[in-house]
């Protein structure tokens, strides 16, 4: 590997894949989304980039790992107890997977992300 080999966020440009929840897991809003995954690995377990959500709200349901920064806008993760915690630009978690309850956009959000799948 070399110098060349390092993805920089700042100036890779990767197309944006929109998409939006299942129909069945909308609970409310119009929660269009997009996300711009910079490095998947070659395995297919390690992936990382950026992810922008519209105002809404959908079921979730995490087979995966993942590391988040929130870097703008305001969510609010809830698990199926329905304990929250709201999310702002500046905070830092892990969803471990197996994670299941709702993830709701107050304010249009943007964050960095980082997944492991594991098999």
């Amino acid at each position: 590997m070399t110098i060349s080999s390092i993805i920089d966020f700042a100036q890779v440009l990767t197309e944006a894949e929109r998409y939006r929840p299942a129909a069945e897991k909308i609970l409310k809003g119009e929660p269009d989304q997009a996300v711009y995954n910079h490095y998947s690995s070659p395995c297919g377990q390690f992936a990382a980039g950026v992810w922008e959500g519209a105002v809404g709200q959908w079921t979730v349901s995490y087979t995966e790992h993942e590391y988040c920064e929130i870097v703008h806008g305001v969510s609010v993760l809830r698990d199926k107890a329905g304990d929250a915690k709201t999310l702002r630009a500046g905070d830092r978690f892990v969803i471990p997977a197996g994670f299941q309850g709702t993830w709701e956009v107050l304010e249009p959000c943007r964050k960095i992300y980082v997944m492991f799948e594991q098999k």
